[in-house]
């Protein structure tokens, strides 16, 4: 496997030459490979999209650090782009929390955001969320700067309050995590862009994230240019990937079933796949040049 560590630039980078990123979601490493030639700065490996393809089941806490630590091993060397990594709720404690900051980190991952859920937790985007306390939380963020080996290692903290106790307690939680260490905040479910605007003038003058989960979350689908006049600084989409692959697939079986060709309009050609795997960098070392 080519060695692309060496390329990736660092989160805080990254973010200082775009005022805004838009991170879709890799689920496999084919997919980062896809979206770093697709021309994007940087992505992100979420759990949305991991459950649905590791174990074809939806977000609500069935998978934990050591599975999906396996698939982020795989997905991080297959592209040169920064990875933000869905840390969850840490999966336990403060103990839990330096494991999941040191495994990322030594797995090559640029950035990492943890959330305030309760367990069982689940997608952001979902109904009867609780979340923990914020003095909870405040420890694992302390627990999560103490446990990276360097600064550029980027810690997220994300706040799932608006939902179960609203707004207000929402952007108190935001501040105590930036106190206690946090580089950015990621504000999870805002449903309305009343609730955008209050959070931009807030916490426009930090890196400053939230999702949007399209055909079916809470959040307005607002376009990037808009986000990014609100304050925003990262928008993640855990969902728009995922969702036409699956669309994609259906389409594909339905048509190899009734015995119809393959569209040439909806694939690639042999040629044009053996490129996106990056095949005359192989048959260079079996020529030794």
């Amino acid at each position: 496997m080519r060695d692309l560590a060496a390329e990736r630039p660092a989160w805080k980078e990254v973010l200082r030459r775009h005022k805004l990123l838009s991170l879709p979601v890799a689920h496999d490493a084919l997919t980062a490979r896809l979206i770093q030639q697709a021309g994007f700065p940087a992505y992100q490996i979420g759990g949305f999209a991991l459950a649905a393809t590791l174990h074809a089941v939806p977000d609500i806490d069935l998978e934990h650090f050591g599975e999906i630590s396996q698939m982020v091993a795989k997905i991080i060397p297959a592209s040169p782009l920064p990875a933000l990594v869905d840390g969850d709720n840490g999966y336990g404690d403060v103990k839990n929390v330096t494991r999941v900051v040191k495994g990322y980190e030594f797995l090559g991952a640029a950035a990492l955001f943890l959330e305030d859920q309760q367990g069982p937790k689940r997608c952001g985007h979902m109904a009867n969320k609780k979340v923990v306390p914020v003095e909870e939380m405040v420890s694992k963020v302390k627990a999560a700067v103490s446990a990276r080996k360097n600064n550029d290692f980027f810690l997220l903290a994300r706040t799932d309050a608006i939902q179960p106790h609203g707004l207000d307690d929402a952007l108190m939680r935001a501040e105590q995590y930036l106190k206690a260490g946090a580089d950015g905040v990621y504000f999870e479910g805002p449903t309305s862009e009343e609730q955008l605007q209050t959070i931009g003038r807030e916490f426009g003058n930090v890196p400053l994230a939230t999702s949007v989960l399209e055909r079916g979350g809470v959040t307005p689908g607002l376009s990037p240019k808009d986000f990014e006049d609100i304050g925003f600084s990262m928008i993640l989409y855990p969902s728009t990937l995922i969702f036409q692959i699956a669309r994609t697939v259906e389409t594909a079986l339905q048509t190899l079933l009734a015995g119809k060709p393959m569209s040439a309009r909806r694939s690639v050609t042999m040629n044009e796949f053996e490129k996106i795997l990056d095949i005359d960098y192989w048959k260079s070392i079996e020529s030794g040049a």
